[in-house]
């Protein structure tokens, strides 16, 4: 191994620690502060592990699984964080993120940026068992944040259930299972007075 090659390597480790400072809509738990990418890429990562067995696909790359959520927000290093519901964001989003997925992976040597680069593509597009199950649980996580505090940024935007429904319906592409518990949660939210109907 070249000193090169370790020396870009630490260099992409150093530039990720940013995503420690790149804050989203969702609070945790304690309703304390807003979460950061990296909390919400762990989070991620963990709920990976523990609900895998839900994924339609039962012979699904774990693995791959993990590498996906672990690096789906890199990106927002450089592009922010767009809010789910930010329809001017939204516009943007992509060009912004591809853009700053070369650069931030383009620090690696260069097979672990293709590796890096793909798995990113491959997450953003939703197409293999693996991407599915990553989105599921991409968008399970806020939901699970916003039950437990009340829903607080959907009061905060004035989400509807329409809009919540409708931005998570392509989990039961992933994961069925989730999907019906997502419906039971959402229709709880509504009836404790956390999401309008």
């Amino acid at each position: 191994m070249s000193d090169t090659r370790l020396n870009k390597q630490i260099e992409f480790i150093f530039e990720v620690d940013k995503l420690k400072k790149i804050y989203r809509q969702s609070i945790i738990t304690d309703g304390s502060r807003e979460e950061n990418d990296a909390e919400h890429s762990w989070h991620l990562a963990l709920m990976a592990i523990v609900l895998h067995e839900y994924a339609n696909d039962k012979n699904i790359d774990l693995l791959k699984v993990l590498k996906m959520v672990i690096i789906h927000d890199i990106v927002e290093i450089d592009a922010g964080d767009t809010f789910i519901y930010d329809k001017r964001g939204n516009e943007t989003k992509g060009q912004r993120e591809k853009l700053a997925a070369e650069r931030i992976f383009g620090l690696l040597p260069q097979e672990q940026y293709l590796e890096f680069k793909h798995l990113w593509e491959e997450f953003e597009a939703r197409e293999t068992p693996e991407a599915k199950f990553a989105a599921v649980l991409d968008r399970l996580e806020p939901l699970l944040l916003n039950a437990k505090t009340g829903g607080h940024t959907w009061k905060k935007f004035n989400i509807t259930s329409d809009q919540v429904l409708q931005r998570n319906s392509h989990t039961k592409q992933g994961s069925k299972k989730l999907w019906d518990y997502i419906e039971k949660l959402i229709r709880e939210c509504i009836n404790k007075g956390y999401l309008e109907k």
